[in-house]
């Protein structure tokens, strides 16, 4: 193994954030980059790709077995659901769990060895701020990024010893596919509760993975708003 070469893995690489991630830390690391539906959303990216189930601990395991070393990992992948609790499936619930939250688990468990044998590493997990304040229709959604959030504080006491940095991104109003279901006139009423009259953009999230990526060992366990000064 190549001891100068750096390698990070990025979930949810194929569009929105994870895909801007790919693009901004191709420089710097050789890349590892998941997918969840097909490969071809990972066409012209650089290298190697997965397309699988993040929150399926056998897939993880043999994605993380192929990567020499993991510098840094970006827990990006998430999905939501938009609507009543009441009118939401057992189903729904645990897809959201386990895309959100326990792929965070899975790749951090990981993932962590590899970083011991260096002594050094980074995890920055992508959450949002309905992790801190809620989200009304969006209950499973907030559930998981609360829990990301809680997960990265707690992580990040039990691997500083070891050299290892846990932060997440909170981030507001992006400009994703995820917020497709939201009509121009709900954005736009959205755009104006936000300091910076805008939505932020993928582009931006990727800056600030770069910096947390490159930032001193001493900042850990921390969730860092990207609002524009909305929450």
């Amino acid at each position: 193994m190549d001891m100068d070469r750096k390698y990070a893995l990025i979930t949810g690489a194929s569009r929105g954030i994870g895909r801007a991630a790919a693009l901004r830390l191709s420089e710097e690391y050789e890349l590892f980059l998941i997918c969840r539906k097909s490969l071809q959303g990972l066409s012209g990216l650089p290298g190697t790709h997965f397309c699988g189930d993040v929150g399926d601990i056998d897939f993880i395991s043999e994605v993380i077995s192929q990567m020499p070393a993991v510098d840094l990992l970006v827990n990006n992948a998430g999905i939501s659901y938009f609507g009543l609790l009441q009118d939401m499936s057992l189903e729904e619930w645990n897809e959201i769990i386990n895309t959100n939250l326990t792929s965070v688990f899975l790749t951090s468990r990981a993932a962590i060895p590899k970083m011991l044998e260096k002594h050094s590493g980074k995890i920055i997990n992508i959450s949002s701020v309905w992790g801190e304040l809620g989200s009304s229709m969006e209950s499973a959604y907030s559930a998981s990024k609360g829990g990301v959030n809680a997960l990265t504080r707690a992580l990040a006491k039990e691997l500083a010893p070891s050299n290892i940095q846990v932060n997440a991104i909170s981030c507001g109003l992006i400009d994703t596919d995820m917020n497709s279901h939201l009509s121009r006139q709900e954005i736009d009423a959205l755009i104006e509760e936000i300091p910076a009259s805008r939505m932020g953009r993928p582009e931006e999230v990727a800056d600030l993975i770069l910096s947390l990526a490159k930032a001193g060992t001493y900042l850990t366990g921390q969730v860092i708003r990207l609002d524009g000064g909305w929450c």
